[in-house]
């Protein structure tokens, strides 16, 4: 396992960790024993457009190399896009604190000061949720619901939704997509998005007007008041109809005409803009405001929106959106940079899964899906190397291929297209991680300013993190043999490689990632876990100081205080099948010799804080460890309940756990049943609150009696 502690170290300083690798004996410098040989991460520099026609010429030219009988892909493609659109799930509680307001908790994220959004927020004496389309506002005083707007109408009440809160002002997520429930009709209602609109908290809550991205939302983050929305979007090309009896090569013929042809509008990203009175204004990102890394595939752009809370509803008409012509899927960001990563090969083709009936579907212990804090045990990603490229039949000499244009192919970057005759099809792109950086240290509009790539895939954003300068970046690649993992160290402001150290988990792959100042934790697993400690001090020179190998994995890794980590995760035989939920207690004072003090150990059990960092709650004042927690009994699934630790200097213990009422069996009929499952979990003054989609729960933090019951009507 290899351990990655993340950036955010608020009680566990980079200092001393600094001093105790110092005062440590500690492994060789360089790659570690059975490394792949170093990849060359290449020379990506940016390219802005001069204009339209300089764009339209660009784009059409790299898109030409991407198009395929399918058009960008093949249908499973398309049909997967749109399954995994599911947001990555945050939690939070609204950061900033209100004259007067209790001591309370703030949301678990990734970097101090910068808030990501969740389903939750407080500000002490408020809590805000958003929950079935519907926000809520509770006074924590009175524990009485003060204010409730509906957003979407009831049958779109299952789609996702964040939110981020600055003061008065809420805005609400909608990211579209999702996951259709078991047990929906027939008369499915479309999704409510993606759309983000913007709600005054200062009376009865109420709606300021929203803006509506064409795109796909991938994530945002919020410094101050100020929020950066990053959203996904597609050339809207309509390729035409072949026929049933026509060949690939035909297809793929046909296709390249239309993009060929294909105008300006068709990549520029567009978005509305509704005020509150209903009155809706369309625009299109300018192409003076869309650039290029010197390399891309002209099948996405990747748009930045800014807003800034603070100014209320003329924030919306000023959203000063800018684009690249790049895909995203991962988003981290710091006070001053945002950095928006993506693998081309995670939406390359693959054998359609067959379908799955919903009795035949329930997990087995452990067997949870991953998100964005860590991975699904026991599921292996399908190894990118299996998959096939369409098979395109020899071009008949008669079907030639329309050429495409290339203006420049030095300054674009993009070679020319296939010419006519030859029987060239899209190219699997390889493993690697693309990662685009965004200057967001002023206000208004952020600048673009670096594009990079290093080998391999990510896991998630805490695979991420900027320190001193530097942005170290975990990857696994893998091959049809084997696998490994390595840390790159990249110039920020170039995101040229300065360093690295491989050899990571032979024939693993990374479970969870976290940095914290100048050292680096990362988990491994297939069948044990191998915990590394790495020295990233000097940039150049990163290497490994320790490793400990215990069964099972850690999905995620918070600091708890001087040496010390919390891991959460699975446990495992020595054979690597998954047994249930685990929490441990590392210690990592001595970067050459972690240990594990303590661990709890639930059979048969799965929490989402294994794979949603928000859903994990650390108290450090007293201790007080909270998690989400579904146990399995057979094949019925039991109540969710929040499961509560106590952890100290050397152990962890149970304190109790806190349930939430069943839902009436009548809600069971419902196009989205209620889900009783604690989702979140907040500490306000002396009192725990916990959420669920029936309502809002009030426990001492003592001892976990009940003080108040908030239902959701």
């Amino acid at each position: 396992m290899v351990i990655g502690t993340g950036a955010r170290a608020r009680s566990l300083t980079g200092g001393a960790v600094a001093l105790a690798l110092l005062a440590t004996a500690c492994t060789p410098a360089g790659t570690q024993p059975g490394a792949a040989t170093p990849v060359r991460l290449g020379n990506v520099k940016l390219v802005a457009y001069s204009g339209c026609d300089d764009m339209l010429d660009g784009l059409r030219a790299a898109a030409a190399r991407q198009v395929g009988p399918w058009g960008f892909g093949r249908p499973d493609l398309m049909y997967r896009t749109t399954m995994e659109s599911a947001p990555n799930a945050r939690a939070d509680a609204a950061s900033g604190k209100q004259a007067g307001a209790p001591e309370h908790s703030t949301t678990n994220t990734h970097e101090a000061g910068v808030d990501e959004p969740d389903l939750v927020k407080t500000d002490g004496n408020r809590v805000i949720t958003v929950n079935r389309g519907v926000l809520r506002v509770v006074d924590t005083a009175t524990k009485k619901v003060t204010g409730t707007l509906k957003l979407v109408d009831p049958e779109q009440a299952w789609a996702p939704a964040d939110l981020l809160v600055s003061g008065d002002r809420a805005l609400v997520l909608f990211s579209g997509g999702g996951i259709i429930p078991f047990g929906a009709t027939a008369k499915m209602a479309p999704s409510p998005g993606p759309r983000y609109t913007m709600v005054d908290l200062s009376g009865e809550p109420k709606v300021l007007g929203s803006i509506t991205p064409d795109g796909s939302h991938v994530d945002a983050r919020m410094v101050g008041s100020t929020v950066r929305l990053v959203v996904r979007s597609q050339p809207r090309i309509e390729f035409p109809d072949a026929g049933p009896d026509a060949t690939d090569n035909e297809r793929t013929r046909r296709n390249a005409e239309t993009v060929a042809k294909a105008p300006i509008e068709a990549w520029l990203p567009k978005f509305e803009v509704t005020d509150a009175a209903g009155a809706t204004v369309k625009s299109a990102v300018e192409c003076e405001k869309v650039s290029h890394p010197q390399e891309y595939t002209g099948t996405s752009m990747l748009t930045v929106h800014t807003l800034d809370l603070g100014q209320g509803a003329g924030a919306l008409s000023q959203s000063a959106p800018i684009s690249v012509a790049a895909d995203g899927d991962t988003v981290y960001g710091t006070g001053s940079s945002l950095y928006v990563t993506s693998n081309p090969r995670w939406w390359w083709p693959r054998p359609t899964e067959p379908f799955i009936l919903e009795e035949e579907a329930a997990p087995s212990p452990g067997e949870t899906s991953s998100g964005s804090g860590g991975a699904a045990p026991e599921v292996e990603p399908t190894p990118a190397e299996e998959t096939v490229p369409p098979k395109v039949e020899p071009t008949p000499a008669e079907e030639t291929v329309t050429p495409v244009p290339n203006p420049d192919p030095e300054r674009t970057g993009v070679p020319d297209p296939p010419t006519a005759g030859s029987a060239e099809t899209p190219v699997e792109p390889p493993e690697e991680t693309e990662v685009h950086r965004f200057d967001v240290s002023a206000p208004g509009a952020p600048r673009y300013v670096a594009s990079g790539k290093v080998p391999g895939r990510l896991l998630n954003q805490y695979s991420l993190s900027e320190h001193q300068g530097h942005l170290r970046i975990a990857t696994t690649a893998e091959t049809e043999k084997s696998s490994s993992s390595t840390v790159y160290v990249l110039k920020a402001d170039t995101l040229g490689k300065v360093g690295e150290v491989g050899g990571l988990g032979e024939g693993e792959r990374i479970y969870s990632v976290r940095f914290i100042g100048p050292v680096g934790y990362v988990v491994t697993f297939k069948q044990v876990d191998p915990l590394y400690v790495l020295d990233l001090r000097d940039p150049a020179a990163p290497r490994k100081t320790g490793e400990l190998k215990i069964t099972g994995y850690s999905a995620y890794l918070h600091p708890a205080g001087d040496g010390r980590l919390i891991g959460i995760g699975q446990e495992a035989s020595e054979q690597g099948r998954t047994l249930g939920t685990q929490v441990s207690l590392f210690d990592v004072g001595d970067p050459a010799a972690p240990r594990r003090l303590s661990q709890f150990f639930q059979k048969d059990s799965g929490s989402e804080a294994e794979w949603d960092p928000h859903a994990f709650l650390y108290w450090a004042k007293t201790g007080t460890a909270v998690l989400p927690l579904n146990t399995w009994t057979g094949t019925e699934q039991t109540e969710g309940a929040a499961l509560v630790l106590k952890i100290d200097d050397s152990a962890v213990a149970k304190t109790g756990t806190v349930v939430h009422p069943r839902p009436k069996p009548v809600e069971s009929t419902r196009f989205a049943p209620y889900d009783p499952g604690i989702r979140r979990s907040i500490v306000i003054g002396d009192s725990l609150w916990t959420v669920s989609d029936l309502g809002l729960k009030v426990s001492a933090m003592s001892d976990l009696a009940d003080q108040a019951w908030i239902p959701f009507d």
